[in-house]
């Protein structure tokens, strides 16, 4: 039974963050078939459009860190957990700032 729950504490991690994956990859390709990936009028707001999903991804891990100082999980956990989160977050941000308009005073 023990080795049972270490297996499972070990594979929860990896399979949280491969169907997050999985699901941020879907959803990109599916909006590349179909036309619709946002592109901005100024160089500036595109850049930040295009670098939100890495952003997320390491704020997540360094949030990530932070938090297995303060709490008993293990680094390498967390650092995975906290990629995936992240990955999660920058495309929720992606989609948000794409559906946003420019403004230009």
């Amino acid at each position: 039974m023990v080795l049972a729950l270490e297996i499972v504490r070990i594979l929860l991690p990896l399979v949280l963050v491969g169907g997050i994956a999985v699901f941020v990859v879907i959803r990109m390709k599916h909006k590349y078939k179909k036309g619709t990936l946002c592109k901005k009028k100024s160089k500036g707001a595109q850049n930040l459009l295009d670098s939100l999903i890495p952003l997320g991804m390491m704020i997540g891990c360094a949030v990530a860190i932070l938090l297995s100082i303060f709490f008993p999980i293990t680094l390498l956990s967390t650092i995975g957990l906290g990629a995936g989160i992240g990955l999660l977050l920058g495309y929720f941000a992606y989609e948000i700032y794409s559906n946003k308009e420019e403004n230009y005073s």
